[in-house]
């Protein structure tokens, strides 16, 4: 096996660990998520958020860090920010 191979297996298999994380740490925090889903301002009504929009917010904003991350990666590796693109 080439040291490339086994680099990019490493890389596939440390994505599949962080998903594989991510998607429990998600199901936790809509079952936290339940029994406090108000905000409440003083002298105001109560205003109800849904929960599926924290939770795609906070998917999103995890998963454009990691995108960030990648990038900076790439171009300290390569000195491009996507490897192989002139």
């Amino acid at each position: 096996m080439s040291p490339l191979l086994g680099f990019l297996v490493f890389i596939v298999f440390l994505t599949a660990i962080l998903v594989a994380y991510l998607t429990k740490q998600f199901q936790y925090e809509n079952l936290n998520y339940s029994s406090f889903n108000t905000m409440t301002k003083p002298n105001t009504k109560t205003k109800k958020i849904e929960k599926e929009k924290v939770v795609a917010e906070t998917l999103n904003g995890r998963f454009a860090m990691i995108g960030l991350i990648a990038a900076v990666g790439a171009y300290l590796t390569t000195g491009q920010i996507i490897p192989g693109f002139v």
